[in-house]
């Protein structure tokens, strides 16, 4: 069987960005996914399809094929105040490097990254961590096998039918 539209797919992989290893995943618990449903970078997916169980791969990603060029518009300075709570502000939240759970005007939920703490502003990056980065990817294919109707409905873990996705990202905004 080899990996194609609607297929379990599991993986082992090492990503190495500037030559730092920032993520390993071993034969023994591999990641999960089903191919084709937007789980995974598309270019990731081009870069395994029509592998077979055994297969290993290695490959690099530039960042426009992984998470994007890093936006200076995305890398803001916000009051201390949106960051108080009961007229303070929690000790410890806003050190350089922490990651924020935030939330935009339309209630979108996003990540800030602390990148500097000035006396009345913080200044937040909200790129992806690996925006701008190269991505070296290198690993082997563990198991293939069909999706169940179920899967495909649900998700592997239920994901899909927590935001009721159809999959045909029609209608619902929960395919991006």
């Amino acid at each position: 069987m080899t990996i194609s539209e609607e297929k379990v797919v599991s993986l082992s992989y090492t990503l190495v960005v500037d030559g730092d290893v920032i993520e390993t995943v071993k034969d023994d618990k591999p990641m999960r996914f089903i191919y084709g449903l937007g789980y995974l970078l598309p270019a990731f997916e081009e870069q395994i399809m029509g592998k077979k169980t055994g297969d290993e791969f290695s490959f690099t990603l530039s960042p426009k094929d992984g998470y994007g060029e890093v936006d200076p518009n995305a890398i803001v300075e916000l009051s201390k105040d949106i960051f108080k709570v009961n007229g303070k502000v929690e000790e410890g939240l806003l050190v350089k490097d922490k990651v924020i759970p935030m939330q935009d005007s339309r209630g979108n939920q996003l990540n800030g990254i602390v990148e500097e703490v000035l006396e009345d502003m913080v200044k937040m990056n909200f790129n992806h961590p690996l925006a701008g980065c190269e991505l070296n990817f290198s690993g082997k294919v563990v198991e293939i096998r069909e999706a169940t109707e179920k899967e495909l409905t649900e998700g592997l873990y239920g994901e899909r039918a927590a935001s009721a996705c159809s999959g045909s990202c029609q209608g619902c905004s929960g395919c991006n």
